[in-house]
C-alpha cells in the first residue's frame, strides 16, 4: 500500500541488498531512490462516520491559524530559556541532547514532549555562522539520522566548517516520542493490500486496512495524535533556535521540510535567517489537489525513465522505437500479471511480489535517475526470471522495513502529520471512484493506485487542525525556494507557487530529473546555495541551472 510521502534521505541508509548502482556525488545525492510518498496528502475525521468534505478547509481551522501568536508568550519562557545538556551520541564527532517543548502550545503547563537533537560542531572556530538546522522531509523522516549519516558528513566542507550542523527529530518521529500504529506483521499485510480494487470485496479489504491502521494509531498514540502538526513542529524549531543561542534560524529543508520551513517563516518572519527550501511544497492547496498534482509529477518522472529505458540494451519494457505510452502499457500489463499471479521473492517471511509491492518498488525508483539501472535489473528479474526480490527490496527500502521484518515509525508518523495538517481528500470510496478519470488522465500508469492511496486519512481518529493557506512571511529575509523541473514528488509548479507567495521568495530552478536539487551533481545549484549560506547572497530571481 504505497501511501505517498515526500522526503530526502541519505544515500548511506540504502540497505546493502538494494544494490543501487549510482555514481558517487562529492557532497550529496538525494538518495531518494526509496523515498516516495505523499507528504501533504492529508485528511481526517473523527472516529466513526467521517463528516462530509469538499477538500476545503473548515472555518474553525482557518480561524485557529489566524489566531496564532507572532511573538513568544510569557508562559513559554521556561522552554525558550532552557539550556541543552549535550552528551556523547555514540557516533564519532556528534553530540546529542534532549529539548523540552510543551505538548500543547495552547496549554504550556499541561505536559511536555521530549525532542531528540543532534549536533556536529563547526570545524572553523574563527569564522562561526551559528547553527544550520537541516530536515530531510517525510513527514516522518528522522532528521537526526539524516544529519549523522549524510548531512553532517556530506554537506560541502565550507558549510560544515562555518556552521554547527544541527538536526531535531520532529515530534512523533523516530527518537522524539514516536507515533506507533501497527506491528511488523500487520504492516506487512497493510503494504501488500491491493490499491487498485477490482470489485467490492477488494474495495472493502482496502478500506478495512485503512481503518485498522487508523485504529492502531488511535490505540497506541492517542494522546500524541492531536499534537504532531507541522505548525507545532515549526514552533518547536523556534524553541530549539533559542536554546542554541541563535538570534535567527538558518535552515535547509528538503521536500516536506520545505513546508516545515515555510511554516516557520510564516510564524516568525523576523527570526528568519538563511532559509533554503529545496523541493518545495505549496501550502495553499487542498489535499485532493496536492494528490492529483503529485500523481502528474510521478507520470512526468516515468516519462523521463521510459525515454531513457528504451535507449538501453537491458530495458524489459521495450526497445528502440517504443514510445513512452507503450512502455507504460507494458508496465501496466506486468502489474496486472503479478496482481493475478504474485512472483516469488525468496523472502524469509514468505512474501511474494504482488501488484502493491511491485508498484511501490517502481515508484520508489522514480525519485532518483541513479536508481533507473537498478529498476531495469529488478524488472528484468521479475518479468523474465520469475524473481521479485529486486522490486521487493526497493519497496522495503521505501517503507523502511528491515530484513528482520521491523518497520521504523516513518509510515505511522507520515500519516499522523498528514492527517492533522489538512482536511481529507475524500470522504469514502464513492468519491474516489468519481475522481478516477482525473487521476488516470494525470498518470495512465499510476493514477488509479494513487487515487485510492489518497483515501488513507479518511478514517483517521482525530480531526484535522490545519487548513490550506498562503504563506507570505512579510518582513522575512530572502528565502531561497528550489524547484526541479521533473521532480516526481514535489512538482515544479509547487516551487513556483511558494516562491510567489513568500514576500521575499527567490526561485532557483534546476532543469533536470529527480527529487530535490542541492547536492545532486549540479555545480550551478550547489555553488548558488553555498554562496547564500556562506555569504548571505541570494540568487537572482528566476535563476536556472542544469
Amino acid at each position: 500500500m504505497h501511501t505517498r510521502r515526500t522526503s530526502r534521505r541519505p544515500r548511506p541508509r540504502l540497505r546493502p541488498r538494494l544494490r543501487l548502482r549510482t555514481r558517487p556525488r562529492p557532497h550529496g545525492g538525494a538518495a531518494a531512490a526509496f523515498l516516495v510518498a505523499a507528504a501533504l496528502l492529508v485528511a481526517a475525521c473523527s472516529s466513526g462516520n467521517p463528516p462530509a468534505s469538499t477538500g476545503e478547509a473548515p472555518a474553525e481551522a482557518e480561524a485557529a491559524l489566524a489566531a496564532l501568536p507572532r511573538s513568544t508568550p510569557a508562559a513559554l519562557n521556561p522552554y525558550y530559556g532552557q539550556k541543552l545538556a549535550w552528551r556523547d551520541c555514540g557516533v564519532p564527532d556528534f553530540e546529542c541532547a534532549t529539548l523540552k517543548a510543551p505538548l500543547d502550545y495552547a496549554k504550556p503547563g499541561a505536559g511536555d514532549i521530549k525532542l531528540a537533537v543532534a549536533r556536529k560542531k563547526a570545524t572553523d572556530k574563527g569564522k562561526p555562522l551559528g547553527s544550520l538546522l537541516v530536515n530531510p522531509g517525510g513527514p516522518g523522516g528522522s532528521a537526526v539520522a539524516y544529519l549523522q549519516q549524510y548531512a553532517g558528513l556530506g554537506y560541502p566542507e565550507a558549510v560544515r566548517a562555518r556552521y554547527d550542523m544541527v538536526a531535531m527529530d520532529p515530534r512523533g518521529v523516530a527518537r522524539s516520542e514516536p507515533v506507533e500504529c501497527l506491528d511488523g506483521r500487520q504492516m506487512d499485510t497493510y503494504t501488500q493490500t491491493d490499491v487498485t480494487p477490482d470489485d467490492q470485496k477488494e474495495t472493502n479489504a482496502l478500506v478495512g486496512e485503512y481503518k485498522k491502521f487508523a485504529e492502531g494509531c488511535g490505540a497506541h498514540s492517542a494522546g500524541l495524535l492531536r499534537h504532531v502538526s507541522t505548525i507545532e513542529a515549526a514552533r518547536d524549531m523556534d524553541v530549539l533556535r533559542s536554546a542554541l543561542g541563535d538570534p535567527k534560524l538558518n535552515y535547509v529543508g528538503a521536500s516536506y521540510g520545505t513546508f516545515l520551513g515555510a511554516t516557520y517563516a510564516g510564524l516568525f518572519p523576523e527570526r528568519v535567517g538563511r532559509l533554503v527550501l529545496d523541493g518545495a511544497m505549496d501550502p495553499s492547496l487542498t489535499a485532493r489537489r496536492l494528490n492529483l498534482d503529485q500523481t502528474a509529477g510521478f507520470e512526468t518522472a516515468f516519462q523521463a525513465f521510459a525515454k531513457d529505458c528504451v535507449r538501453q540494451s537491458d530495458c524489459p519494457l521495450g526497445g528502440k522505437g517504443t514510445t513512452p505510452a507503450q512502455v507504460g502499457d507494458h508496465l501496466k500489463a506486468f502489474f496486472r500479471k503479478v496482481d493475478a499471479h504474485p512472483v516469488p521473492t525468496g523472502d524469509s517471511d514468505g512474501r511474494k511480489l504482488g501488484e502493491a509491492l511491485a508498484t511501490t518498488g517502481v515508484i520508489a525508483a522514480m525519485y532518483d535517475e541513479g536508481a533507473w539501472p537498478q529498476l531495469r535489473d529488478s524488472l528484468n528479474s521479475a518479468m523474465n526470471e520469475n524473481d521479485g526480490a529486486g522490486l521487493l527490496s526497493l519497496s522495503d527500502s521505501y517503507y523502511e522495513r528491515s530484513g528482520s521484518g521491523h518497520y521504523t515509525n516513518l509510515m505511522s508518523a507520515n500519516a499522523a502529520v498528514n492527517c492533522l495538517d489538512l482536511p481529507a481528500a475524500f470522504t469514502g470510496p464513492d468519491q474516489v471512484k468519481k475522481s478516477l478519470p482525473a487521476f488516470e488522465k494525470a498518470s495512465p500508469v499510476f493514477g488509479e493506485g494513487l487515487a485510492w492511496a489518497s483515501l488513507n486519512c479518511t478514517y483517521w481518529p482525530v480531526r484535522p487542525s490545519g487548513a490550506p493557506h498562503r504563506i507570505e512571511a512579510r518582513g522575512a529575509a530572502p528565502i531561497v525556494v528550489v524547484g526541479t523541473t521533473r521532480d516526481p514528488a514535489t512538482p515544479y509548479g509547487w516551487a513556483k507557487s511558494l516562491a510567489r507567495q513568500l514576500s521575499s521568495g527567490r526561485l532557483l530552478t534546476y532543469v533536470g530529473d529527480g527529487h530535490t536539487a542541492y547536492g545532486r551533481g549540479s555545480s550551478c545549484i550547489d555553488s548558488t546555495i553555498n554562496a547564500y549560506l556562506l555569504q548571505g547572497t541570494p540568487p537572482t530571481q528566476g535563476k536556472r541551472c542544469s
